[in-house]
C-alpha cells in the first residue's frame, strides 16, 4: 500500500501542529549482517559501533581515505542486523564503497530501503501518540514487533514493515505529510544530512558531527581517522554548519549559490547542505566559514532581493 501524503500547510516560521506524521520517503537504510558485520563497520566509520547498546542509536559518518565524508547517518541495530539510516541518494554512493572493503570480512551489506517504511512523528502530542500505539517509549531505541522506534528528544522515527506502517496510518486516521515537513525539523536541529552531491567534500567537523556525538576520538583506526583527529588536536578546520532562514523568489536547489555580506558588498561563500522551501520562504543548513558572525546577512547569488539570516544552533560547537 502506498501512503498518500499532503503538503505542509503551515509557514516555515510557524509552530508545528500538535501532532505531525511525516513519510520519510527521502531516507533509506543500509543493512549490515554477518559474523563480522559490526566489527567491519566499526573499522570504517567515525562512531563507536562496538559500544553501541541495544537501546541506543548514534550519529556517524563514513569517510574516504582523506577524511572527507561519503555519507552521514544514524546507526542502530534490530536483533542481529546493524542499520545505517541516511538519505536515499547517499546510499547509492556509500554502499558500493563499503561493499568494496566488506569482501575481506564475513559481512554482507545491502540496500534495505524497500524492506521498511520510515515515518516521523513530531509535535507536542508526539509522545502521547507513540505511547498509545506502541507502549511507553523512553529509550533512544526500542524494538517493537514489526520494527523499531528511534527517540530523538521529543521526536520519533518509526522504522516499520510496510504493512505495519500502512495499518498504523489507517488506524490513526491522520493526514501524513511529505518529507519536507520532517526535513524542516532536521534543519532546525542543525543535523548534517549529507546528500550524494556533497560526497567527499567535507571533513565531519565541517558539518558539526562532533557536536551531535557522531565522532569517537577514543576508538581504534577507521577510514580517514588521521585527518579527523588532526582537525581536533591541531586545529585547522575553517568551516562549520549553520542554520539559515529567509526568503527568495528563486526555486532553489542544493547547487544554488550563497553570498555573504562584506562591508558594502557581497562575496560568494557557503554551500547548501539541506533545504526546505515553501513559497518564498526558505530554511536551510549551509557550510560557511566558522568565523561568520551570527548577525551576518546572506543572500542567494542569483537573487539580489533575497535575504537570509543565521539562526542559533541548538548545541554548542565549543570543544570540551
Amino acid at each position: 500500500m502506498t501512503i498518500s501524503v499532503s503538503t505542509p500547510h503551515w509557514d516555515l516560521d510557524a509552530s508545528l501542529p500538535p501532532l505531525m506524521l511525516a513519510n520519510l520517503s527521502h531516507m533509506g537504510l543500509i543493512k549490515v549482517v554477518g559474523e563480522q558485520g559490526r566489527s567491519f563497520i566499526h573499522g570504517q566509520v567515525t562512531t563507536d559501533i562496538s559500544s553501541l547498546a541495544d537501546d541506543q542509536w548514534r550519529w556517524g559518518a563514513h569517510c574516504d581515505p582523506k577524511g572527507k565524508m561519503l555519507a552521514s547517518f544514524r546507526t542502530f541495530a534490530i536483533q542481529d542486523a546493524l542499520f545505517m539510516l541516511m538519505p536515499k541518494d547517499a546510499i547509492e554512493v556509500d554502499l558500493p564503497q563499503l561493499q568494496k572493503y566488506a569482501v575481506f570480512s564475513k559481512a554482507t551489506l545491502s540496500n534495505a530501503s524497500a524492506e521498511w517504511t520510515l515515518l516521523g512523528v513530531a509535535g507536542e502530542q508526539a509522545s502521547q501518540f507513540v505511547n498509545k500505539h506502541f507502549g511507553d517509549i523512553q529509550q533512544e531505541l526500542t524494538l517493537i514487533e514489526k520494527g523499531a522506534i528511534l527517540k530523538d528528544a521529543e521526536r520519533f522515527i518509526l522504522v516499520l514493515t510496510p504493512d505495519a506502517a500502512a495499518a498504523l496510518v489507517a488506524q490513526s486516521e491522520l493526514s501524513v505529510f511529505d518529507a519536507s515537513a520532517w526535513q524542516a525539523l532536521e534543519i532546525a536541529a542543525g543535523y548534517p544530512n549529507l546528500a550524494a552531491s556533497h560526497a567527499s567534500q567535507y571533513v565531519p567537523q565541517m558539518c558539526n558531527l562532533q557536536a551531535v556525538n557522531g565522532i569517537s576520538f577514543n576508538k581504534g583506526c577507521y577510514m580517514g581517522q588521521e585527518t579527523i583527529a588532526r582537525m581536533k588536536y591541531r586545529g585547522g578546520n575553517k568551516r562549520a554548519l549553520y542554520i539559515l532562514r529567509g526568503h527568495t523568489s528563486l526555486q532553489i536547489t542544493l547547487a544554488s549559490g550563497l553570498e555573504i555580506a562584506m562591508e558594502d558588498s557581497f562575496r560568494r561563500g557557503g554551500q547548501i547542505i539541506e533545504f526546505v522551501q515553501r513559497g518564498n520562504q526558505v530554511l536551510l543548513t549551509a557550510v560557511l566559514p566558522n568565523d561568520t558572525p551570527n548577525d551576518t546577512q546572506l543572500r542567494f547569488a542569483d537573487d539580489e532581493q533575497s535575504h537570509l539570516t543565521i539562526q542559533a544552533l541548538p548545541y554548542s560547537l565549543d570543544e570540551a
